[in-house]
């Protein structure tokens, strides 16, 4: 691998322009296919194998025009203080908002009358009217969204409370300031970093190119996959943020080349022969966990794994081809003033001679040294803080957005809390019980029967008579129940009236089911826990095979797995503390606490995991470079996290500022994960690897570094240290010569 690699970077690095251009091209090419698409992101979510999308699929299939693909709106009318909405005054100023609704827009097709429809409350003071369009919400324009609000306006200037919910009202446009300010403060680290404007511009350039590629194949394939609206949020969330890391990797390595004595095309290839294995390996263990999504059998979920893999890839291309090309344009400006001046790139570097003990002492090395000296204890309060920061899991509650967990001050919100204190709190989530069977006499039997059984049921608020198509095979059934929609009550009330399903088909042999939004976020949750175990075997298990390739070791890999663990526990309870408890909820600027969306969980797994690993990668990497060329435990330790510390600790401040930008978006999945994925990379890179991961190597000393025999013969060697490099004659005046390099020193 470090071999195929060096020679892709000395290509790349020579031949310069034909990288740059064919990269041009590639995005050339992906940026006209995405804007020739028409398509818009899809919003919906379907579960297949679920009895909810059985139900859903039936009733599509059995009630087209009830399924139309037409956006709708639902406005709710409150009177003033005192009065009922049906009062001759309040009434008349109801029929002027209907009025203006159905002239708000010529693609509105229906809007049904509160007081004809008998949608008004039992006290009299609230009504909802129904708006239908002919055309899907994505379809709507500015000036559909602008009637709908000044149909409201006109109510609300007449003194009527008035307030609207559906997928027809226009959602808060998704500003790029919150991104911007990550990358602006990635940008910032960069310089810090390196010293170098050109060194810090070289990974944001590179990340740019790679986000701009894969984003452009993400909504040029849109059309054919049908993607979710979230799919290129995260997408161009991690690819920004991994192709900012793996440039970061390899520029530093670059600069740490130049600085034992290399020239400019011999320190590319060698460190694209180096850190650029570690960039694949650690990309590598990224996709598995992205791609290994798909097990859980959620479309939604699949597509946006796979297209965040695809990012990953993406940005480790670029990293292993670009890179080397841009450091051939800036080879020596890259370096900073300060290398300059110590004439970095000069055979004669007397790196090699320099003896262990004047090494520079930085933050770095007294870190640690005093991890190495107290390993148990730091080990173990480590744990323990992170266990401390978990505990909040165990109140984990899942649930699908909704009205409810809108910002209290938006429209949305209000028309959900109006329906709910005037209809109940059952309103907002009601449940649709389908009964089928080919035999339309056994079908209505089945209806009646099953409409008897859970009228009966305790939380029961209201189930309306049963309708059939026209083929009178199959009836929806509508129960409201006397809870609200994410309430345990209601989630038994779903299990009963499944159960009851069950003893229908037994008498009579009709399928009865139950769907609606509750119901949905039952089966979700069960899909998840239910794939959880498979998908963390898969996943581990594949990364664990990556891992013991990648480091000889069978413990190493064992460490990072727990590791992983603990950070995703850790990142989990700060989600609920934050998201769900409502602690420090003022400081990301979130208005709304609720339940944790169903698939986050398993999303911030696998995500996680991958970044996990990159770290991992790139930290213990480098303990074992020094340790194969010689080094002993303990000191290989110390070098390999002195010179990895700073590059690791930029690399995770980086995708902390990059997620934490993310937490502006208005999507309540992009916002948590965001906020979720930062505090996972916090506590991953910060006291996971470099606190946990060189207290347990040093404990384990030698033995972190052992394989058994019979796995060693069977593992493919792939030199990920480049160890082949190491032996590798140079060119004259290319570098030093083999005699001229040390077997271990205190630089790499």
């Amino acid at each position: 691998m470090a071999t195929f690699l060096y020679r892709i970077g000395r290509f790349a690095f020579r031949r310069r322009w034909l990288v740059v251009l064919l990269w041009a091209v590639v995005l050339g090419a992906a940026g006209a296919a995405a804007t020739s698409t028409t398509n818009t992101a899809s919003t919906g979510m379907s579960l297949p194998g679920t009895e909810s999308q059985r139900a859903f699929d039936l009733l599509a299939d059995k009630f087209p025009a009830a399924n139309a693909e037409g956006a709708s709106a639902r406005v709710v009318v409150r009177a003033p203080e005192g009065q009922k909405i049906d009062g001759a005054a309040d009434r008349a100023v109801v029929e002027d908002v209907l009025k203006e609704l159905k002239e708000s827009s010529p693609r509105v097709s229906a809007v049904s009358d509160p007081f004809e429809a008998k949608t008004v409350s039992a006290d009299g003071t609230t009504a909802y009217a129904q708006i239908t369009y002919s055309v899907g919400a994505a379809d709507l324009t500015d000036a559909d969204h602008t009637g709908i609000d000044k149909a409201l306006d006109a109510g609300r200037a007449q003194g009527l409370t008035v307030e609207a919910s559906g997928d027809a009202l226009a959602e808060p446009e998704e500003g790029m300031a919150a991104e911007a300010v990550g990358f602006l403060l990635a940008a910032l680290i960069l310089v810090v970093t390196f010293g170098s404007l050109v060194a810090a511009g070289f990974p944001l350039l590179t990340a740019l190119v790679g986000v701009g590629v894969s984003t452009a194949v993400i909504t040029a394939v849109s059309a054919t996959f049908d993607l979710n609206s979230s799919t290129s949020s995260l997408a161009s969330m991690l690819g920004i943020a991994v192709g900012i890391d793996y440039a970061l990797f390899i520029v530093s390595r670059y600069r740490a080349e130049r600085a034992d004595g290399y020239d400019a095309r011999e320190a590319a290839a060698r460190a694209n022969g180096t850190a650029g294995s570690a960039v694949v390996f650690a990309g590598v263990t990224v996709v598995i966990a992205l791609a290994g999504l798909a097990v859980v059998n959620l479309p939604m979920l699949t597509a946006m794994g796979l297209a965040a893999a695809g990012a990953v890839v993406v940005a480790v291309l670029v990293a292993v081809t670009l890179v080397p090309a841009l450091l051939s344009f800036g080879s020596e400006r890259v370096l900073g003033r300060a290398r300059k001046r110590k004439g970095a790139g000069s055979p004669a570097a007397p790196t090699a001679a320099v003896p262990a003990k004047a090494a520079k002492v930085t933050v770095g090395r007294r870190w640690v040294a005093l991890v190495m000296r107290r390993p148990a204890a730091v080990m173990v309060l480590a744990v323990v803080a992170l266990g401390a920061l978990a505990l909040p899991a165990t109140d984990l509650k899942l649930g699908l957005p909704d009205d409810g967990s809108k910002a209290p001050s938006s429209t949305q919100r209000k028309a959900y809390d109006l329906l709910s204190s005037s209809f109940g709190p059952g309103f907002n989530g009601p449940l649709t019980v389908t009964v089928d069977d080919p035999d339309p006499a056994t079908a209505k039997g089945a209806a009646a029967d099953l409409s008897r059984a859970i009228t009966a049921l305790p939380d029961v608020k209201g189930v309306s008579p049963a309708v059939f198509n026209e083929a009178g095979d199959t009836a929806i059934i509508s129960v409201v129940p006397g809870s609200g929609p994410t309430t345990d009550a209601t989630k038994e009330l779903v299990a009963r009236i499944r159960d009851l399903a069950g003893d229908t088909a037994t008498t009579n042999g009709a399928r009865s089911m139950v769907t609606g939004t509750t119901a949905l976020n039952i089966d979700i949750s069960d899909k998840f826990s239910a794939a959880i175990v498979p998908y963390l075997v898969l996943v581990v298990g594949l990364a664990f095979l990556v891992l013991i390739l990648v480091f000889r070791s069978v413990l190493v890999p064992v460490k990072a797995a727990l590791g992983f663990l603990l950070s995703v526990l850790a990142s989990l309870g700060s989600l609920v503390a934050v998201f769900q408890w409502g602690w420090f909820k003022d400081l990301i600027g979130l208005e709304q606490t609720g339940p944790i969306m169903s698939l986050m969980p398993i999303l911030l797994v696998g995500i996680v995991f991958g970044l996990a690993m990159d770290y991992q990668v790139f930290l213990v990497t480098r303990m074992r470079e020094a340790y194969v060329h010689g080094a002993d435990p303990r000191t290989a330790i110390e070098t390999g996290f002195h010179h990895s510390a700073k590059v690791v600790t930029a690399a995770a401040l980086i995708m902390i500022s990059v997620f934490a930008g993310f937490m502006g978006s208005h999507e309540p999945i992009i916002k948590s994960l965001g906020f979720a994925l930062a505090v996972a990379v916090a506590l991953d890179a910060f006291v996971v690897r470099m606190t946990i991961v060189p207290a347990v190597l040093t404990l384990l000393g030698k033995h972190a570094w052992t394989l058994p025999r019979w796995i060693d013969r069977v593992l493919p060697e792939v030199d990920i240290e480049g160890e082949k490099l190491a032996r590798r004659d140079p060119a004259a005046g290319e570098g030093p010569a083999p005699d001229a390099l040390p077997q271990f020193s205190g630089r790499y």
